[in-house]
């Protein structure tokens, strides 16, 4: 399956000099592949050579090696990776960097609704994902625990991500907007021992109050211990038995940390779907899991190198959250994290961030061009966003409207926008474009590679030019 595509003409097909620097035909040259049809071919026929390759090419770092990559032998809905092997994602993200140039690089550029903003390069955040993971030991957590977090997109949320997962501890992210029911659901579901919140943050120039609402979601959950930051300084409930102020468990502790020798396939993160056909499923995800999966989309699909500066608007609780984090610390790129609404002060709030962060890769929803579009294009006009060179998307289908006035706008009529959809239980995507094949508007260019994607009729025949079900037929 080489091609899913809407109707319609070509409208961008990559320059040589694009196909010639691209990450994926640098992956196809390593490898003797001379197109995009026989790497999907031989990523699903050998899957064991892919994610092999896969592995090797992003740098991964193992305790101990694997014995093999896959073991089927419960069947193919079950498989194992990397069997037998040792590593911690956490190593793989913050601690293989010590000592390189990537030290020094920013690992993240925040900006605040209010106009604040700040930097940490990956030396700083390093030393303080240290920091919170010595606090944490200190207040018990253990490998295994389950440690929820129900913050917006900070510095610090990433931080706590990291220690998380840097003690072998399983991270629960929250969506920010949850109500105390949706929160306490989850968090009883999960036994989380841990949270981490906020007193507040701001949204469209508004305080609004994060802790109260934690609070009444723990108190119907097995939670020991909250952690919150300072983000507004306004007076907030609190239990002296079970709540910790985040900087005060911080301050006194080192910044150098051991990182635990996880499995591979030990659980690393525990996410759950939206919950709006019915209860909530919680999906789990390992070590040599979803972060592989989210730096390898990032690579192949939207070419991602150290040195770009990828922004995705999303929330820590939604998939991409998690992916943005892992993802780009995975490759030693930058994310970019902004907390608020991006129509507020205006409409242009999203471009202005672009260009004051130099942002390269893009990533947005329909409904955010959409709700965006109303205000014309004199807002992303009135902006220099000659840093990029990559735009994407992700969340539900495009029509064509929006999706040509970004492609005119933000894009200039040059620049590829990558459809990109698979689900919180795959840990990343199933079909997407990439930067070597021409685009049609609203398409995608076929699976993504090492995904045995087929369309299928109800009686699971494969069908091309008709409407059927996505189905993937290898692990």
């Amino acid at each position: 399956m080489s091609e899913i595509q809407f109707g319609g003409d070509v409208v961008w097909r990559p320059s040589d000099e694009v196909v010639t620097q691209s990450r994926l035909k640098e992956f196809m040259d390593r490898h003797g592949i001379t197109s995009v049809e026989e790497l999907q071919r031989r990523s699903t026929e050998d899957i064991e050579w892919f994610w092999s390759a896969v592995l090797d090419d992003l740098g991964i770092e193992f305790y101990a090696p694997y014995e093999r990559i896959l073991d089927t032998s419960r069947g193919i809905a079950w498989p194992r990776w990397c069997c037998g092997g040792k590593m911690n994602v956490a190593h793989n993200c913050l601690d293989k960097w010590k000592g390189t140039p990537v030290a020094r690089r920013a690992a993240i550029h925040w900006e605040g609704e209010n106009g604040e903003t700040r930097a940490l390069t990956y030396e700083e955040l390093n030393h303080e994902v240290c920091r919170l993971a010595n606090a944490l030991q200190a207040l018990g957590m253990k490998k295994g625990d389950v440690a929820a977090l129900f913050m917006p997109m900070l510095p610090e949320t990433v931080e706590a991500l990291f220690s998380v997962i840097k003690l072998g501890g399983i991270i629960l992210p929250l969506f920010s907007g949850y109500g105390a029911a949706a929160v306490a659901e989850r968090l009883r579901d999960s036994g989380a021992k841990f949270l981490f919140t906020v007193d507040g943050f701001y949204r469209r120039g508004q305080k609004v109050l994060l802790k109260p609402v934690a609070d009444e979601a723990v108190s119907a959950s097995s939670v020991q211990h909250v952690l919150v930051l300072k983000r507004l300084g306004v007076s907030i409930p609190w239990s002296p038995t079970r709540d910790r102020w985040w900087n005060e468990e911080v301050e006194q502790q080192s910044a150098e940390a051991e990182t635990d020798r996880t499995d591979a396939e030990d659980p690393m993160m525990l996410i759950y779907t939206s919950g709006t056909t019915g209860r909530p499923k919680g999906a789990v995800h390992t070590h040599c899991g979803f972060p592989i999966k989210a730096a390898q989309d990032m690579l192949l699909g939207f070419d991602v190198r150290q040195e770009d500066v990828l922004y995705w608007v999303t929330d820590i609780g939604w998939m991409m959250g998690p992916w943005e984090v892992l993802g780009t610390t995975l490759l030693g790129a930058t994310m970019v994290l902004y907390e608020g609404a991006l129509d507020f002060p205006g409409p242009d709030r999203l471009w202005s961030i672009v260009e004051r962060h130099r942002v390269s890769i893009l990533g947005v929803s329909p409904t955010l061009i959409r709700s965006l579009m109303r205000h014309g294009t004199g807002p992303a006009e009135q902006h220099d966003l000659s840093s990029l060179r990559v735009l994407g998307s992700t969340g539900e289908p495009w029509n064509p409207d929006p999706w040509l006035r970004i492609f005119h706008t933000a894009g200039k009529g040059h620049l590829p926008i990558i459809s990109y959809s698979g689900g919180t239980e795959t840990s990343g995507g199933l079909v997407m474009g990439n930067v070597l094949t021409p685009l049609k508007p609203c398409a995608f260019s076929g699976p993504v590679p090492g995904i045995a994607a087929d369309v299928v009729d109800e009686d699971g025949m494969s069908v091309r030019g008709q409407v059927g079900e996505l189905v993937v037929r290898q692990p």
